[in-house]
């Protein structure tokens, strides 16, 4: 006897419906492309403390290289 999941017509339903979410996921991002002054506000936040981490971490080496 044959289980509905070793069917064809289930392993090609199976791949539409995942290629249908995998193009819906696609779309929603597409559509947050815009961003509103606080999002940019935020990512530019967020670059800056990664920026500023960055210089820690490189004033850090530094003071190691220097005590050795």
């Amino acid at each position: 006897m044959q289980s509905i999941f070793d069917s064809k017509t289930y392993s090609v339903l199976a791949r539409v419906l995942m290629l249908m979410f995998a193009l819906s996921g696609f779309s929603l991002v597409a559509a947050c492309d815009n961003q509103d002054p606080a999002e940019d506000a935020a990512e530019q936040m967020g670059e800056t403390m990664e920026d500023a981490g960055d210089a820690v971490e490189d004033a850090a080496d530094e003071a190691q290289d220097e005590m050795q």
